[in-house]
């Protein structure tokens, strides 16, 4: 797939977004009903798609390695933003979701529409084990313990463990791997295979109803940075990493793919959760959102 096909995906995803964002602005729907429509998304309908995808496929090696690169690419995007944080002087509230933002990628609302459009199923089962094993498995382990500490809600300390158990995703995947070698019927397959058919949609439509420009003319120079950091320096990084561990181009792809994708929607969540600074989390969401329109695919021009 080339240049213009991957662009022509991503608008068609974006026109989807905008169905959203004009539903709220025309008060057929409000911004909290993207909560209801995010229950969906996170209790039924992606944990459908992960299951289907994960419980047919071959295991292989590149899986760790895919998630090790995640992993690699969190831990160094979220080590610069501290520095510039530190840099530019921002209050720690502002500096847990920079570093949120900046590290936490939204490879499984955006990613895994995309992953599956541009790379087919086995790009969707490999932009699994990078969002499942990789970027949520950093917010549940570090992304929480950052935002604790650089927050101001009064809150017992995080168990990370206990997250990841309560996680739907992470469920959906060790439910998928277990259940491999057992036949799942046929209309228990098409029942999860029309739940899954939801995600695309409403993901898109929750994005339209949760984008917010709130913070953007306030942060101009930290949310410029941030965009830079998360959009180009992290695929960069990706493409370098897998290059050098990874010897399929379509693995390659995959992990320059999830490098790229705009700022974890969840973030705004953990932020609201631990008090960080959520017009500034918001208007990094947006800003990431809207810039990965053009980004994204010239990414994948350098694979």
């Amino acid at each position: 797939m080339d240049f213009w096909s991957l662009a022509q995906i991503i608008l068609g995803f974006v026109a989807i977004v905008g169905v959203g964002w004009a539903m709220r602005r025309t008060g057929l729907l409000a911004a909290e009903d993207a909560t209801p429509i995010n229950n969906i998304i996170i209790y039924a309908a992606l944990p459908a798609l992960i299951f289907q995808a994960v419980h047919p496929a071959s295991l292989k090696i590149e899986f760790a390695w895919i998630a090790g690169i995640a992993w690699i690419i969190f831990v160094l995007t979220a080590t610069l933003a501290w520095f510039i944080c530190r840099a530019l002087g921002l209050p720690s509230p502002v500096s847990g979701g920079f570093v949120l933002a900046a590290a936490l990628g939204n490879t499984g609302y955006i990613g895994y529409p995309i992953a599956l459009a541009f790379l087919g199923n086995d790009g969707l089962v490999r932009a699994i084990f990078s969002d499942v094993f990789g970027t949520v498995a950093a917010l549940l382990f570090v992304g929480l313990i950052i935002a604790q500490k650089m927050g101001s809600a009064e809150e017992d300390a995080v168990n990370p463990v206990k997250e990841a158990l309560k996680f739907p995703a992470v469920i959906a995947v060790f439910a998928a791997l277990a259940l491999r070698f057992v036949a799942i019927p046929q209309p228990v397959s098409d029942g999860l295979d029309l739940i899954a058919s939801l995600v695309v949609p409403l993901i898109m439509i929750s994005v339209g109803l949760s984008l917010r420009p709130g913070g953007i003319r306030k942060y101009a120079v930290a949310l410029s940075i941030l965009s830079g950091l998360k959009l180009i320096v992290a695929p960069l990084v990706a493409l370098a990493v897998g290059s050098l561990l990874l010897d399929d181009t379509d693995a390659i792809r995959l992990v320059v793919l999830q490098a790229s994708m705009p700022s974890m929607m969840l973030t705004l969540v953990i932020g609201a959760r631990f008090k960080l600074d959520t017009d500034f989390i918001a208007s990094a969401i947006l800003v990431t959102t809207v810039a990965s329109i053009v980004t994204i695919p010239l990414m994948q021009l350098l694979v």
